[in-house]
């Protein structure tokens, strides 16, 4: 992977839209990062996160307005994509979009069962089991595009 695309990448997660104002795309990166600013407002994302590094799992579940913060992973996720699609141009390998479209969904799962679900007896909450469900998406996005790129040819059957 070029360096430019993992520059990219790395600004996309640190703020949606970074990576595509990088990548010339003003009107793209510019709605993003209103978008980003938007959910993080509306979600009360930035209080949910601190509280959750503060280990006050209670406060940040209170706190959260799930029916705005189930958009944030689709959108976190596609910001990172569209950068590093942006990025290849036309050097996009096959499949290349199902750990990350696998991430999102995963993520928005675990916004969905955040306030009650746990693991171990810990609950995690709003901010911990997303990010936990992510990197599950993103695992089994690999596996699906490990098996897309490495199945069978076409046996020429109808």
């Amino acid at each position: 992977m070029k360096s430019t695309a993992i520059e990219k990448i790395l600004w996309s997660i640190a703020l949606p839209g970074f990576g595509q104002l990088l990548n010339g795309k003003f009107l793209k990166g510019l709605t993003l990062l209103g978008l980003e600013f938007i959910i993080n407002q509306k979600s009360h994302l930035n209080q949910i996160i601190m509280a959750s590094f503060q280990g006050e799992i209670p406060i940040a579940i209170q706190a959260t307005d799930y029916q705005w913060l189930m958009f944030y992973p689709c959108l976190y996720m596609f910001a990172i994509y569209d950068a590093y699609r942006d990025t290849l141009s036309g050097e996009i390998p096959p499949y290349s979009f199902f750990p990350f479209a696998f991430a999102a969904f995963f993520a928005t799962i675990g916004v969905i069962y955040s306030s009650n679900f746990r693991i171990f007896g810990v609950l995690l909450g709003p901010v911990w089991l997303p990010i936990l469900f992510c990197f599950l998406g993103i695992l089994i996005g690999n596996v699906v595009k490990f098996v897309c790129r490495n199945k069978l040819p076409p046996s020429g059957h109808p």
